[in-house]
């Protein structure tokens, strides 16, 4: 796209979507830079994704790395009950990664020459022709295009919608991850080819095996959890967020610093509460962490020449496993407008901006009517096609 060579672009945040984003801004023609706020690679912490046509279509269409590489998947959908019986299976097939897998490979396309670690944006202003980002370092920087993809703790967020602050959701999430070659037989049988749930009142819990650090082989994949936990807002919360150095979090405890206490707690109510098969992968994982679950959604998404994209201007419950597919969505959506404006990068992102509020909207509507369900009504019935995972809808 000749009408945006020579011009500059800077991506913050370094995530899954900020990599896709600034990948098809610099097949447009832009300059690109992505400022990283953390000051070493990033690993995810070990967290599996639910791959969504979205999320993949860099490696699908542009990329020379082949998905298969990056990818395990499952042939079944089953839920299991607290005898270990399977009270629904259905043949449905699904691809996973980790998010340190996808996140290397996405690195990789991009290159590190113009990905900056350990650089916090804090602020912007704009002008006619261009946008200026302020970092913590006393770093400033110019482009004639900036892109916010800072996750769910977005510094831009105030300033596009200053009431679209995190609310939670009265839940967190256990999650973690086992090797599979630590499984005994029976259980590896029983895990097998599918993704599982485990519904219990006012909870639920879904596992699925990723790539591991080792590759793809089944004795090098990890089995990778989400237990959702109903606990109350208020000092409740806030002392199980304070981790093993006295650090308050307010949207995780990373791996190995969630209080012992709690994790002790969460395996012997595994033991107690879950299929063994199941309960067998959360009892043996050495450092579950702790994930806030909670909502947040900008009723704004452009303005003039700033962008907010992904979870910094939607963070939605994992519930439709659409988090990273949004994000990559919001970016080829972003690319398309910028393609179809002749160069006029104000009038693309206006353009850009009422179908991605409205698929965040849905998404944000479906994904707390499914956490409602699971954890307060007790009405999340295994096989219900409208639970199944997708960014557009129900298997979309």
């Amino acid at each position: 796209m000749t009408e945006y060579t020579g011009a500059s672009a800077i991506v913050i945040g370094g995530s899954i979507g900020g990599l896709t984003t600034a990948l098809l801004l610099r097949d447009l023609g832009f300059t690109v830079d992505v400022y990283e706020r953390t000051a070493t690679a990033l690993d995810g912490r070990g967290s599996g994704i639910v791959l969504q046509p979205d999320t993949v279509r860099w490696f699908t269409e542009r990329s020379t790395q082949n998905l298969a590489d990056l990818s395990t998947s499952t042939s079944y959908v089953q839920y299991l009950d607290r005898s270990g019986d399977l009270v629904f299976r259905e043949k449905c097939t699904w691809t996973y990664t980790s998010w340190g897998t996808f996140y290397r490979a996405l690195l990789a396309d991009f290159g590190t020459e113009h990905y900056h670690y350990g650089e916090y944006a804090c602020g912007f202003d704009q002008y006619e022709d261009s946008a200026t980002v302020r970092f913590v370092s006393g770093r400033v920087e110019s482009a004639d295009l900036v892109v916010f993809a800072d996750g769910v703790t977005s510094v831009a967020r105030e300033r596009f919608d200053a009431d679209a602050g995190l609310r939670y959701s009265g839940y967190i999430g256990w999650r973690g991850t086992l090797p599979v070659r630590d499984l005994d037989e029976k259980t590896r049988e029983v895990l097998q080819d599918a993704i599982t749930y485990d519904v219990v009142p006012n909870s639920h819990i879904t596992m699925y095996p990723i790539p591991g650090e080792g590759g793809l082989d089944l004795d090098d994949q990890l089995m990778n959890y989400v237990w959702y936990r109903n606990v109350p807002a208020g000092p409740e919360l806030t002392e199980m967020c304070i981790d093993k150095r006295g650090i308050p979090g307010s949207v995780s405890v990373h791996p190995g610093q969630v209080q012992d206490r709690y994790v002790a707690e969460m395996k012997r109510d595994a033991a107690e509460l879950l299929a063994p098969a199941v309960a067998a992968v959360v009892t043996a994982t050495k450092t579950p962490y702790v994930q806030v679950v909670s909502d947040a959604r900008s009723s704004r998404m452009a303005m003039g020449r700033v962008a907010l994209i992904g979870d910094a201007a939607c963070a939605a419950r994992p519930h439709a496993a659409a988090g990273t597919a949004k994000a990559a969505a919001d970016g080829w959506a972003l690319a398309a407008a910028l393609g179809d404006a002749g160069g006029d990068i104000r009038a693309a992102l206006t353009k850009w901006e009422p179908a991605q509020l409205q698929l965040s909207d849905s998404l944000l509507r479906r994904v707390v009517s499914m956490g409602e369900r699971s954890q307060f009504t007790n009405t999340w019935t295994p096989g219900d096609p409208d639970l199944r995972f997708g960014l557009y809808g129900p298997g979309r």
